[in-house]
């Protein structure tokens, strides 16, 4: 894979400990015309809470992507699907997931 290949990419901050979450497993799913929504890649977030290619040397292509994200099944928050959308291919994405023990917040990351 070549390193100017844009790719999606996340990281995960608990901020109720201050610390990465390390071991999420993260889903890549990319949604298609048939309704059905099959998964395109996937990981588990490394020691500083971070996977950074979930493409795994896919190319990117515009259109609609879906990130699942599988926290804590015994917390409030179970899980969380995050649909977004990639509008220009040759950038990389990156979508961070910031948990407390009551709240999520996400954002375009650069």
């Amino acid at each position: 894979m070549s390193q100017d290949q844009p790719t999606i990419s996340t990281h995960v901050l608990d901020t109720a400990a201050g610390t990465p979450r390390a071991g999420v497993l993260v889903r890549l799913r990319r949604p298609a015309g048939d309704g059905s929504v099959p998964i395109v890649g996937e990981g588990v977030t490394d020691g500083d809470g971070r996977i950074r290619d979930l493409l795994g040397g896919l190319t990117l292509e515009p259109g609609a992507y879906r990130l699942e994200f599988a926290l804590d099944p015994d917390g409030f928050f179970a899980g969380l699907a995050l649909d977004f959308r990639v509008d220009d291919a040759t950038r990389s994405y990156h979508v961070p997931l910031l948990l407390a023990p009551f709240g999520l917040t996400t954002y375009r990351g650069s």
